[in-house]
């Protein structure tokens, strides 16, 4: 589906995005673990997307784009920002208070397999017979790396919590992007749509935050302001714009193989400085998921 609001990518510039988006996301996931600690989780993501619809707002200002939504868009929005903005990162901030950052960014590696039956199921989008090979050996892979960091840590309860809710971030996300293409197919133009989505995430979250009753702070340290700026206006400004924006011209149901190349990034990121260490079993895994990649790049777009 092609409209005004689903532009086509050239090959550079398509390429261009790819590595843009994949380089960001692979390092905002060591940016995270930064912004755990005397912080709230549910506060840090909603300092994190409130700047972030504060700085979309005031860009398509500036640059005089159309920042109403109509009726059917507002509800699109309201569901993309429930999903992805709200619940996932809600659950992503949680999960990685209990394993390595690197270990969540290969489990939504997953992501593509279930974009695929999520957009298959409900909304009628075939794809081909090797992006199905290719989506279904990365979710492989995740099963395996995602494995054998539980039987790393001992079958401890704390792992397989925090491997469980990277999973409910996944399919959250998932859910989020069906609301985006929603969106897409109302009319909705990627920013404003984007800048209205995190809005409505950030007021989602900050309700529960009151009513747990969460302690509303900064910390006013360099590593926690840095990596908040780093989330909002990298991570989530710069580097979900170009995502919908290619989700907008590949299809919903591919784009998300990006994911799974932040993996490699995210786990010398942890490396470095986490001190995580990973055996052959969760490299294997990350071959699994690298192999499937390439073929799901490679799979036609079939709609």
């Amino acid at each position: 589906m092609s409209s005004p609001s689903s532009p086509m990518l050239g090959g550079r510039w398509l390429v261009a995005g790819i590595a843009v988006c994949a380089l960001i996301w692979g390092t905002t996931w060591y940016a995270i673990t930064l912004q755990l600690g005397p912080v709230a989780p549910t506060v840090s993501v909603v300092w994190r997307f409130g700047l972030a619809a504060l700085v979309l707002f005031a860009f398509c200002l500036a640059t005089r784009r159309r920042v109403r939504l109509n009726r059917v868009q507002h509800l699109a929005a309201l569901g993309q920002g429930a999903f992805v903005f709200a619940l996932s990162y809600g659950f992503v901030y949680a999960s990685e208070e209990r394993v390595p950052s690197a270990v969540v960014a290969v489990i939504f590696a997953g992501l593509a397999f279930v974009n695929l039956v999520l957009f298959r199921l409900v909304a009628g989008q075939k794809a081909s017979r090797l992006a199905w090979v290719g989506s279904a050996l990365g979710l492989v892979g995740v099963a395996v790396l995602s494995g054998s960091e539980i039987l790393g840590s001992s079958m401890t309860s704390a792992a397989g919590l925090g491997v469980g809710m990277a999973c409910i971030a996944v399919l959250s996300s998932a859910l989020g992007n069906y609301f985006a293409w929603r969106g897409q197919v109302a009319g909705a133009a990627v920013m404003p749509a984007t800048a209205w989505a995190m809005a409505y995430g950030t007021a989602m979250l900050a309700l529960f935050g009151l009513t747990q009753g969460v302690e509303w702070r900064i910390e006013p340290s360099f590593a926690y302001v840095g990596s908040l700026l780093y989330l909002s206006l990298m991570g989530s400004v710069v580097a979900f714009v170009i995502y919908f924006t290619i989700a907008r011209s590949r299809g919903y149901g591919l784009a998300s193989y990006i994911s799974a190349l932040t993996p490699p990034i995210a786990m010398l990121v942890s490396v470095m400085f986490e001190g995580a260490r990973f055996g052959l079993p969760a490299f294997a895994g990350l071959a699994l998921v690298l192999a499937g990649q390439v073929l799901l790049i490679r799979a036609p777009k079939v709609s």
